[in-house]
């Protein structure tokens, strides 16, 4: 008997020092994975970047998939998050240092010997921390077994680096509720469109209750199983004596009432922009060879940007103290923009507005019916077949396919063979059966459109929509798109005369002129008006009525070669041919530039180019970056006092009269309407004395258009989408703008005549000459997503 009782307590001994010297190896990091030190005191967190607008809202943020985390701090957590987690997950999670010896002896009792499966489990709250930070997902339960005593290491070791309360902040930081909602905080905003502070009892113990098993307990699915397991949280609450047994039956009656918010890259405010800030700032140095040959000149916009703005590749130019660079998506950096969002979502909705509540069902009334439809009837079959072919080729489907080996007729006879898809409208999207070359011609039924406002005096980008949606139409036709500008060029040339001794009462026969190119080929353009024709006008009144003849008289006795130059001042980059045409506008150029350009206008002369981000922090807060804008003088005091009136004169009485006489706003302005060849494009550039602003609104292809001028000019296209933004944004009084603030001017120019005055509001188009049109652009953005649905091409 002696011999039984020495050899169970020797076997006990050895057990207790088996035990014993297996969490020494452990610690040693001789079994299993053990952190170092250095990483225990600083786990390496990975956090989103927020995007900030310049009214401090959260308009996006930069992240990896699952990976949608903001830092909180512990004082900003609501008292009922930490009271609902403690008594829920670890009762006793103040008096234990990292292991509840009970609690694992309660669940091995239920578990091992009772084989209870409802026992609960024996992991404290700094244990399940240790394993969010360190254990990968196991495979099978031997595996979780193994974990166990790894966990419990780390979590005696977590608990000597850190308070009790920074373990609750890191535990909440961590967890991942699902539905990109990873930690509390985007768990607040996602589920409950509050931050973690604000969180009532009831929604605190939703959010804890999740913690369990956020795929199970999902309240998006599941909100009556999840109202279950909130109502369990409550009923631990109450006996951990944290609320009482009436506010336990008040709140267990409540409905799960959620504020639920999909966080897509592709959807919010301002996307856009978004994803045009998160392309410049992760851009690398430019190369030439990963440029195709046709991308020279945005080879050369990159490499310029590179140079000049500190922006465009932040992440490659800046390191951290440990010298590696910056990861937007990983970081928690906080971008500080200078969009404003109450801004942004006037410029938004003025386009859903117009775009698709006015122009799109014109567009579909006058293409019903017609096969060439949604091109213009002008446009030959042979030329459709072609675009549809090179649009197919540049298809996501198209280029897939011949990764994959397809022949041509395997991949032609799949783009004929319909299937089911999901397609854009504007009243919601639409499931339909369609093939998918049907579907990119579908797509191509919807006018684009770009607009960009920005404060003339400092470069602040306040509001920028680069199309008509984002998610379906992802080509930005702010900065990337360029389109033929038409007469928003006439005011650069104007300029030009001015500077050279001109003024606006200066006389000019309105009669067409038949000019001679560099070549002696003849060149004589053309008006859609008859006003006034052979008599002398003002300059002035040409420019208001954007008269075709009084510009290419004014270019006749300029050198169009030192018009390109002073274009390329006014921040225009592409390439531009030195012709004389060129004063009808066929160049091509973005919004952006457009917007940059006419800031003169609004600025004395002086181009400030875009600001988008006013300072970029670390996840502490620190500063790391700062940015301020960029002022070029482009012309004198003299010129700028003879182009300002002219350029008001198009607003008060020329063909933006619109924004007067249709919408009633008051406030001091310039600007100018455009309209290219056929009414491919309609542009509307105007400025105030704080804000310039550009619209452009088209097909994706130049060939896609209103047949019409009624629909298709600048004043009736893209005029109505600023006016609806600006009645917006001068009725919000907080944002600080005025109808009565008025130009600072020193020397206005002063009319001897009232000459000036327009005789119509119908928009000029610009026939470049007699026997080329040359108002086509060749150039038109990638086919977008298939999508398509039946009875468009009825």
């Amino acid at each position: 008997m002696r011999y039984i009782v020495i050899s169970l307590w020797a076997l006990f001994v050895a057990g207790v020092l088996s035990i014993a010297a297996v969490f020494m190896l452990i610690a040693k990091g001789k079994i299993g994975y053990m952190p170092p030190i250095e990483e225990l005191e600083n786990p390496k967190n990975k956090y989103a970047s927020e995007i900030f607008s310049s009214d401090m809202k959260v308009i996006g943020r930069f992240f990896k998939e699952k990976e949608n985390r903001v830092y909180v701090s512990y004082n900003e957590l609501s008292p009922y998050l930490v009271k609902a987690l403690i008594a829920t997950e670890d009762i006793r999670f103040t008096n234990h240092s990292g292991i509840d010896v009970k609690a694992v002896f309660r669940a091995l009792i239920k578990r091992v010997i009772l084989l209870q499966s409802n026992a609960g489990g024996g992991s404290t709250i700094t244990q399940q921390l240790a394993k969010q930070l360190y254990s990968p997902s196991a495979e099978n339960i031997i595996e979780r077994f193994f974990q166990k005593p790894i966990e419990w290491v780390i979590a005696v070791q977590l608990e000597r680096f850190y308070t009790k309360e920074e373990i609750i902040n890191m535990y909440l930081n961590k967890y991942d509720f699902l539905n990109n909602a990873v930690g509390i905080q985007s768990a607040a905003s996602i589920y409950l469109g509050k931050s973690p502070s604000e969180l009532s009892i009831e929604e605190a113990a939703t959010l804890v209750g999740m913690c369990k098993n956020s795929s199970y307990f999902n309240p998006i699915r599941k909100n009556e199983r999840t109202r279950g397991r909130r109502n369990v949280v409550l009923e631990q609450m109450r006996k951990a004596g944290y609320i009482t047994k009436a506010e336990l039956d008040s709140l267990s009656q409540l409905p799960l009432k959620l504020h639920y918010s999909r966080v897509d890259h592709k959807e919010g405010l301002a996307p856009y922009f978004r994803e045009h800030l998160r392309m410049m700032m992760v851009a690398k140095k430019p190369e030439r060879k990963k440029y195709a040959s046709w991308q020279t000149q945005k080879f050369s916009d990159d490499s310029l940007a590179w140079e000049t703005n500190p922006l465009y590749g932040w992440c490659e130019k800046n390191t951290k103290a440990d010298g590696t660079k910056y990861n937007i998506y990983t970081d928690g950096l906080k971008i500080y923009t200078t969009i404003d969002s109450r801004m942004q979502q006037y410029a938004e909705d003025a386009i859903t507005e117009h775009v698709g509540h006015y122009l799109q069902p014109k567009f579909f009334a006058e293409k019903k019916g017609r096969s060439t439809a949604p091109f213009a009837s002008r446009i030959k079959k042979e030329e459709i077949d072609n675009i549809m072919k090179r649009a197919m080729r540049q298809s996501e489907r198209y280029i897939m396919m011949k990764k994959a080996g397809h022949s041509a007729q395997e991949i032609e006879k799949v783009f004929n063979t319909p299937i089911e898809m999901r397609v854009f409208s504007w009243n919601g999207p639409i499931d339909t059966l369609m093939s998918p070359l049907d579907s990119i011609r579908y797509q191509k039924y919807f006018l684009r459109a770009g607009f960009m406002a920005m404060e003339a005096k400092t470069g602040h980008v306040k509001a920028y929509v680069g199309g008509v949606d984002f998610k379906n139409f992802q080509y930005n036709m702010v900065s990337d798109g360029r389109r033929q500008i038409g007469s928003t060029i006439k005011p650069f040339l104007y300029t030009m005369a001015m500077q050279e001794g001109a003024s606006p009462d200066d006389l000019s026969p309105n009669v067409q002129p038949r000019l001679a190119d560099e070549n002696g080929k003849i060149w004589a353009p053309r008006n859609a008006s008859n006003k006034r024709v052979g008599e002398m006008v003002t300059l002035r009144w040409g420019l208001a009525n954007s008269n075709n003849w009084i510009s290419a008289n004014i270019m006749s006795k300029l050198s169009p070669y030192a018009f390109v130059r002073l274009l390329h001042s006014f921040g225009l980059k592409n390439k531009i041919d030195p012709v004389i045409s060129l004063c009808l506008g066929p160049a091509e150029v973005s919004v952006e530039e457009m917007v940059t350009a006419y800031s003169t206008f609004s600025n004395g002369g002086v181009r400030v180019d875009p600001l988008y981000v006013t300072r970029i922090e670390d996840n502490l807060g620190n500063v790391i970056s700062t940015f301020t804008p960029t002022m070029t003088e482009v012309f004198g005091e003299d010129a700028y006092n003879k182009m300002l009136p002219m350029l008001r004169d198009v607003i008060d009485g020329g063909t933006g009269a619109r924004v007067r006489a249709r919408y009633g706003i008051k406030a001091p302005m310039g600007g100018k309407t455009g309209t290219t060849n056929f009414n491919a494009d309609g542009w509307f550039m105007a400025f105030t004395p704080s804000l310039v602003a550009g619209t452009w609104v088209g097909g994706e292809d130049p060939s896609i258009h209103f047949d019409r001028i009624t629909q298709g000019q600048g004043a009736e296209m893209a005029l109505p989408i600023f006016a609806l933004f600006m009645k917006n944004v001068y009725a919000n009084k907080d944002l600080g703008y005025s109808e009565t603030e008025d130009f600072n001017m020193s020397n206005q120019f002063v009319a001897t005549s009232d000459d000036g005055k327009y005789e119509g509001d119908d928009e000029i188009m610009n026939f470049s000459t007699e026997d080329d049109e040359n108002g086509e652009s060749n150039m038109s953005a990638p086919s977008s997503t298939e999508v398509g649905i039946d009875g468009i091409f009825d």
